[in-house]
């Protein structure tokens, strides 16, 4: 089983609070979101892996067991062409659990007009295969979301 941690501090409130039906309709896949503290931070890898998908407003880390965990870093905020993020990986890069990867401001993306909420969305996998999922209260980075069987 894959344990699936917290990339941000903030508070949890599930994907059904996202202000996105992609991801509050979990077309994307299952999983949960964070409502980030508003202050400079970076989001952090979920689980140990790869890196298989960068952008400054979100990754995709592949584990060896081949679970995909997508972070993406508020709603829309592609729009923002990476003004405000900064990298701190390459895609293909090897990342452990609790590994910086993206430095960033909710703040900024709030002034921007976007949303900061975080979904961490646990690709190509069924609800039942999640357990546990947090869906509220407040978490640290590195705290567990959810586990994925």
């Amino acid at each position: 089983m894959t344990s699936v941690t917290s990339p941000l501090a903030g508070r949890a409130i599930g994907l059904k609070a996202v202000p996105d039906p992609v991801f509050s309709e979990a077309m994307v896949g299952p999983g949960t979101a964070i409502d980030p503290m508003r202050e400079p931070s970076e989001a952090v890898s979920p689980i140990d892996g790869v890196v298989v998908s960068l952008h400054p407003h979100a990754f995709v880390v592949l584990d060896s067991e081949g679970h995909g965990v997508l972070t993406h870093l508020g709603i829309d905020t592609v729009q923002l062409n990476g003004a405000g993020f900064e990298l701190l990986v390459a895609k293909g890069d090897t990342v452990r659990r609790g590994q910086g990867v993206v430095r960033w401001n909710p703040v900024d993306v709030e002034a921007a007009g976007k949303s900061p909420v975080c979904p961490v969305v646990a690709l190509d996998a069924s609800v039942e295969a999640l357990t546990d999922v947090v869906q509220d209260g407040e978490v640290k980075s590195g705290d567990t979301l959810f586990g994925w069987q």
